[in-house]
């Protein structure tokens, strides 16, 4: 199978239990996750070779990230020691008309957020690397990293595997002038990438690509290939959502291959836990790509896996391909016996 590995940090989860609020609650319960984490596992756990290339402080917290990135089933060989400190996020999960509320704490000072560029032998990984995955929140972080991640997306493409890009812009981590720095960051990053994870969103603002005023669909349609043409991306894909107003969600995904759109069916659904969603699109449209199934299967199954995602707490969606496939059926699921 290919190895997969995708580069970023791995972060301390803390969760107030139930929906009560920090100040409210006097408990925390935690996990680990991060872009990466929730990709390699998910792709794991289609039977695909899921490697995270991160740094882990030298303390007991990093052991404890270790053996759950471990129990996860991702091949954490790749990992590497330094540093004191492990990024941390407070969640609140919202209910009703209130939002959810994620906090970040000693992010910038990670063990990974502080890596020197010589940490990883980036010549040296991308031969043990098919498939490599990045995202813009990692993008984000500094210098430095962004210094990391464009190294080892040439060294991948050279030693001839793919590039995955997650384009994920957040504003608020690029603060006031964030466009205006953010945007040839990208457009190096887009250049390397086979698959591109965007919508219409992600190329106007930080592409400055115009999609007039029309619905979003419309928009999607005149700015993705346009995204493709200019940056030769295979494939793009993404979501939109709606929150409905009865509270549940609907979820609609979109694959763009070879000058051709494809649209999954929209899916209505509770939330329970919408961290973590969009990893698992992602990395169930990776899945499709590597078993080179039709885009049309590709995207409807992705669609399934963000819906199965807001089903569980946690950001790491852990489900097989079948539990994935039941999901699409239009009947409703009895208990299994």
């Amino acid at each position: 199978m290919p190895r997969i590995a995708a580069f970023g940090e791995v972060m301390m989860r803390l969760q107030v239990p139930g929906y009560e609020t920090l100040v409210q609650s006097s408990r925390l319960e935690y996990s680990f996750s991060g872009t990466g984490v929730n990709v390699t596992a998910a792709l794991a756990r289609y039977g695909h070779n899921g490697a995270i290339i991160t740094t882990l402080p030298e303390t007991p917290l990093g052991d404890a990230a270790v053996a759950y990135l471990r129990k996860l089933g991702i091949d954490t060989s790749l990992v590497s020691r330094g540093g004191k400190h492990l990024g941390m996020y407070f969640l609140e999960n919202g209910f009703g008309v209130r939002p959810g509320r994620v906090t970040y704490t000693d992010r910038l000072g990670s063990s990974f957020n502080t890596a020197a560029v010589s940490n990883y032998d980036m010549a040296a990984l991308a031969s043990r690397i098919d498939v490599l995955h990045l995202c813009g929140i990692t993008l984000a972080m500094n210098e430095d990293v962004r210094k990391q991640m464009k190294r080892l997306a040439g060294e991948v493409k050279s030693a001839g595997g793919k590039v995955v890009f997650d384009c994920n812009y957040r504003p608020s981590l690029w603060g006031a002038d964030g466009y205006a720095l953010a945007r040839p960051h990208y457009e190096e990053l887009l250049q390397l990438a086979d698959t591109v994870m965007m919508n219409e969103q992600d190329a106007q603002f930080i592409l400055g690509i115009g999609t007039g005023e029309y619905d979003r669909i419309t928009q999607l349609k005149h700015a993705i290939p346009e995204v493709a043409e200019r940056f030769g991306i295979g494939t793009a894909a993404g979501t939109h959502r709606e929150i409905n107003d009865n509270n549940t969600h609907s979820l609609t995904g979109y694959i763009y291959h070879q000058g051709r759109f494809e649209f999954s069916r929209k899916l209505a659904f509770p939330v329970l836990d919408r961290i973590g969603a969009g990893d698992a699109f992602a990395s169930a449209v990776i899945h499709g790509e590597l078993q080179k199934y039709p885009p049309q299967q590709t995207v409807n199954m992705a669609a399934a896996a963000a819906m199965l995602a807001h089903t569980i707490v946690g950001d790491t969606a852990l489900f097989t391909e079948g539990e994935v496939l039941r999901a699409l059926s239009e009947h409703t699921l009895d208990v299994e016996r």
